[in-house]
């Protein structure tokens, strides 16, 4: 008997992809031979240092500890060649800007510097020059600081000691950071279908997303999906509609023909994925009188969340800038849900937000639930939807919106789910409690020109954001 679960079993379509992170450690050659002990207390630093970033989930290059400008030089080249997505310099001791600056300057990639003393304090009672100077990676950090600004290159540091969990958290935030950003940098995202009629918020700039986030939008057809659901077979639907109903709890308003085109849809979009490479998904389409791209755009629910679950984020009504947002967050290991307010309790001090599907499976509560529909709100068609609440505890709500001057804007506000009713009309229904009166929040997250969806991951995740935001120089606005 098999021990996987079926979450387990649900293929994983996700281009993995790892950030490229070089690192240097230096401090200035003129001490060496002033202070013979202090070299090798400061390679062992660098060793350590080294060590810990190895175990992130990057490709490290290490081009080793530098003395002196010339050997920045040498450092530089390696690490332009390499790559890198993000360069981490340890500053050991004092070292000068002229040693720092080239490496940002020839690499073109993004520094984190970092001054991470052997221990928390000095003991000063003991202590002689040599031994201080093991602690002095702070003096060189403003030089680093106003070289950086002068030349045209941003500045961002971690300081702290070695043994010091809130610096190493920071740092893994920016190694994560990095990687998100190389995800988005070498994205390709589908856009299938047309813009709901008369959703003026959902619109967006094509070619903004690559000029800014980075990436690739793959404008699709609705017959780029119909001509793959057509090649499904019977066998492919046989099976797969196996672990559907081992994964999902089957409401009995679920028509059996209902599921079974769910599944075919599901396995359609499933090598839509594959043949155009595709790490996300945003889809509409009307349809008229039952015909055939009404049918398949009716039943694309359980596929998509079947995608999201799978590391493809998909979501409804063309609104590519919230399966950007999806994706983020599941790089970030949050999931991401597709989400939009539904509804305002001021005796519970909850915000009830959700969608009618896709969802993101892996962040469910419960076991998800199939639900059958009559009708969509709004919508034509009939079909299967999906229905949960996101895992009850801390979760963080965060959109992409454009502003007038095609800026794009990442907003994000933490809060936590919490038990309590629900509605059972097959929408993903989730109560967050923002810890103030849900009106206001409401009236601040909507200033913020998001737009009216968004992703609810879990966790609470606005460091990363703010980090990644920094990384890609995107505006950040939390509420």
């Amino acid at each position: 008997m098999s021990t996987t679960t079926p979450q387990q079993q649900l293929p994983s379509l996700a281009r993995t992809s790892r950030p490229v992170v070089g690192l240097v450690a230096g401090g200035l050659g003129a001490y060496w031979p002033q202070f013979p002990d202090l070299l090798p207390q400061l390679e062992k630093s660098a060793r350590f240092v080294s060590d810990r970033i190895k175990s992130f989930n990057a490709d490290i290059v290490d081009v080793g500890f530098i003395s002196d400008a010339q050997e920045a030089d040498v450092a530089a080249e390696k690490l332009r060649s390499a790559g890198c997505d993000l360069i981490v310099m340890f500053l050991t001791t004092y070292m000068t800007a002229s040693m720092v600056l080239p490496i940002a300057q020839r690499t073109k990639a993004d520094v984190l510097v970092l001054n991470l003393q052997p221990t928390e304090s000095m003991d000063h009672a003991t202590f002689d020059t040599g031994q201080w100077l093991a602690y002095c990676g702070a003096c060189p950090l403003p030089e680093v600081a106003n070289s950086f600004e002068r030349s045209g290159i941003g500045f961002r540091s971690v300081s702290g000691y070695l043994a010091d969990e809130r610096a190493w958290t920071r740092i893994e935030r920016w190694i994560q950071a990095a990687g998100v950003r190389r995800v988005l940098r070498n994205a390709r995202h589908g856009l299938m279908g047309h813009l709901y009629p008369g959703m003026l918020d959902v619109s967006t700039d094509l070619t903004l997303v690559s000029a800014q986030l980075g990436g690739h939008v793959e404008v699709l057809e609705y017959d780029d999906l119909r001509v793959r659901v057509a090649q499904v077979t019977d066998t492919d639907v046989e099976q797969r509609s196996q672990l559907v109903r081992e994964f999902f709890e089957l409401d009995s308003s679920v028509e059996p023909e209902e599921l079974e085109w769910g599944v075919r849809v599901a396995l359609g979009l499933e090598t839509l994925v594959k043949d155009f490479s595709l790490d996300s998904l945003a889809y509409y389409h009307r349809g008229l009188e039952g015909e055939l791209h009404e049918r398949i755009a009716a039943g694309m629910i359980l596929g998509a969340s079947l995608l999201t679950a799978g590391h493809v984020p998909a979501c409804g009504e063309y609104e590519l800038r919230t399966s950007l947002a999806m994706l983020v967050l599941d790089r970030l290991g949050a999931g991401g849900s597709f989400t939009e307010l539904q509804a305002l309790n001021f005796r519970d001090n909850v915000v009830e937000m959700g969608h009618d599907g896709p969802a993101h499976l892996a962040i469910s509560q419960r076991r998800p639930l199939l639900r059958g529909l009559g009708v969509f709100h709004g919508k034509r068609g009939h079909g299967v939807s999906v229905e949960f609440d996101v895992a009850h505890g801390p979760v963080t709500a965060f959109g992409i919106t454009q502003m007038r001057d095609g800026r794009f804007r990442f907003v994000a506000s933490e809060g936590e789910v919490v038990a309590g009713p629900l509605l059972q009309i097959g929408n993903t229904t989730s109560r967050v409690d923002f810890g103030r009166n849900p009106g206001e929040w409401c009236d601040e997250w909507s200033a913020t020109a998001v737009a009216h969806h968004w992703a609810l991951g879990t966790g609470h995740r606005i460091g990363d954001l703010r980090t990644l935001a920094e990384l890609l120089g995107v505006e950040f606005v939390t509420v």
